[in-house]
């Protein structure tokens, strides 16, 4: 899941993940209200992988995270989340130490060798 209010980043980084035969099925949400929504439903598909963006309106990434913390951990246990954002603030990466869930933090853009990078990561066989 692509989880970035960005339309043109959310193209180029499902470009990515497609590149990479890393994903089925790519969801991309454009806020992180939405984003929850479907993490909550039982009728969406569940994503194995989410990539979030920080700066969004409305709710940001951190925001999005408190809001997570709150779901069953079950969802939360389903999920690997990365940071994909343009912030490189040392403040931003250590932010992230808080949440025990999210995996990693890389900056935009999301490459095909970024990728495939997180792929072998996360879901070497």
């Amino acid at each position: 899941m692509l989880v970035d209010d960005n339309p043109h980043d959310n193209f180029f980084h499902e470009r990515a993940i497609k590149a990479n035969d890393a994903g089925d099925i790519v969801l991309t949400k454009e806020s992180a209200a939405d984003a929850l929504e479907c993490l909550r439903s039982d009728t969406d598909p569940h994503s194995d992988l989410i990539f979030l963006d920080i700066n969004m309106p409305g709710m940001n990434g951190w925001e999005f995270l408190r809001a997570y913390s709150e779901l069953d951990k079950t969802v939360q246990e389903q999920n690997i989340i990365i940071m994909l954002t343009t912030s490189e603030h040392p403040e931003d990466l250590k932010k992230t130490d808080k949440w025990n869930f999210v995996s990693d933090y890389i900056t935009k853009p999301l490459t095909k060798e970024k990728m495939k990078a997180i792929a072998d990561k996360y879901f070497r066989e």
